[in-house]
């Protein structure tokens, strides 16, 4: 077996079972994959993933790996919640997905958000300070939930206040998403 660069490196995604957005869900998963990652998806359900593309057309099914319920966060170095609108408002509703993701923050471990996944990170009240990016709609409660400020940038890294915070806006920003991804979990 090759050694990879993010070989033995555990990663978390947290998802609803309708609405991910599917290139957010699908491409981050399989590039992290193809660089050794063990990669868990965790759904609130067993049932499949049914992403969207664009909020609205049918996209990929995935299984997930595991349901929220199920989970032990404590066993996984970074938090990954992709976007869509319809599972970033579901996600936030979920009180495991918010006590994994304050579990992360209070820990130090390094979190990653796309899109409207931000909200989760609103909902849990982990926003003190930082500055960050999101869909453009989402800036005002991201401004609202005490963040530093909110950029309009293709990915925003900070460290600011115990944890590593990794966000980015759309699936046009993917490439340097999941490399920043890939750069903090490769140096945890």
């Amino acid at each position: 077996m090759s050694d990879k660069p993010l070989n033995d490196h555990r990663v978390l995604v947290l998802v609803t079972n309708y609405g991910v957005e599917q290139d957010e869900l699908v491409v981050p998963v399989r590039r992290l994959r193809e660089s050794g990652a063990d990669v868990t998806v965790a759904a609130v359900t067993s049932d499949p993933i049914r992403t969207l593309v664009g909020d609205k057309d049918p996209g990929e099914t995935v299984e997930p790996t595991t349901t929220l319920d199920a989970l032990d966060p404590g066993v996984y170095e970074l938090l990954l919640i992709p976007g869509g609108t319809i599972n970033a408002d579901q996600l936030r509703l979920q009180s495991k997905a918010l006590e994994t993701v304050k579990a992360f923050a209070a820990t130090g471990r390094p979190i990653a958000a796309i899109c409207h996944g931000p909200w989760a990170l609103v909902e849990a009240d982990v926003l003190n300070g930082k500055t960050l990016t999101s869909f453009a709609s989402v800036r005002t409660d991201i401004r609202n939930a005490g963040a530093k400020d909110w950029v309009d940038e293709a990915v925003v890294t900070d460290s600011a206040n115990g944890y590593t915070l990794i966000t980015s806006r759309t699936p046009k920003d993917l490439d340097d998403f999941v490399g920043a991804v890939a750069e903090v979990l490769a140096g945890s």
